[in-house]
């Protein structure tokens, strides 16, 4: 990401991968279209096509702030509270994750095939 500090890179590449995404064995989202995103040390994040997503994104109460990416709107899915968002207004250097939906891979069952 240009104009980010060294020590907080963001980098963003179509995954060749199909992900899935189950939430208490209910399969929620199928895709074969995601765009993995990786930030200095966290983990990996998926960003998953609205369409590829088969469950509800019920809205949440709960909203971010990232200083790299922008506001982001918190889903509930499957009955798991904000286990999901998206940036509907990224800043201008991720703009290629506007309006994709991603899931905390450590609150679900996120499978790469």
């Amino acid at each position: 990401m240009a104009g980010a500090p060294a020590a907080h890179r963001i980098e963003t590449h179509p995954e060749k991968r199909h992900v899935r995404v189950r939430i208490d064995g209910t399969l929620v989202a199928d895709s074969s279209r995601a765009l993995a995103l990786s930030e200095g040390s966290l983990p990996t994040r998926w960003y998953l096509p609205r369409e590829d997503i088969s469950a509800e994104l019920e809205p949440s109460d709960r909203r971010t702030t990232c200083p790299f990416k922008g506001d982001a709107t918190h889903f509930s899915v499957g009955g798991e509270d904000a286990v999901a968002w998206s940036y509907e207004e990224p800043i201008e250097q991720v703009s290629e994750i506007r309006d994709l939906v991603a899931f905390y891979n450590e609150r679900v069952d996120l499978q790469l095939d």
